[in-house]
């Protein structure tokens, strides 16, 4: 698989754009659907626009790899309850990052969030992606 650059300037942007979603799809009257699986599909797909800007030349099914395996691995996290993780879960931006509860259409969000992040790179043109604004 060819290794790619990826803009770090384009995934910040991608990565900012992502959070406005994700909170704004929690805050706002939305569909029942959209506002139960979008934020933790847009927060899956955050974490592979994170994964891209932190390894800018990785290949993108490595990214996605990745993603999902640290996607994967905080909602199993939260199988685990003991008084002090679940008191720093209590703090709003913590919750937002690692979550409360384990919820298995939380791992389905997550894949289809990541494929997608997959797919927008993938689509996108490789010479939109390369430009080198010397980041």
């Amino acid at each position: 698989m060819n290794l790619i650059h990826r803009n770090r300037i384009v995934y910040a942007l991608a990565i900012i754009t992502v959070i406005v979603l994700g909170l704004a799809s929690r805050r706002y009257s939305l569909p029942y659907f959209i506002v139960t699986y979008a934020g933790d599909t847009l927060w899956a797909l955050m974490v592979f626009f994170i994964i891209g800007f932190l390894f800018p030349t990785l290949s993108t099914i490595k990214v996605i790899i990745i993603a999902l395996s640290f996607s994967f691995c905080i909602e199993l996290s939260q199988l685990y309850h003991e008084p002090w993780i679940d008191n720093i879960r209590q703090n709003r931006l913590v919750a937002l990052i690692i979550g409360h509860v384990f919820l298995w259409s939380d791992l389905i969000c997550y894949t289809v969030g990541i494929i997608i992040g997959g797919l927008i790179e993938l689509m996108v043109s490789t010479t939109f992606l390369s430009i080198d604004l010397h980041d």
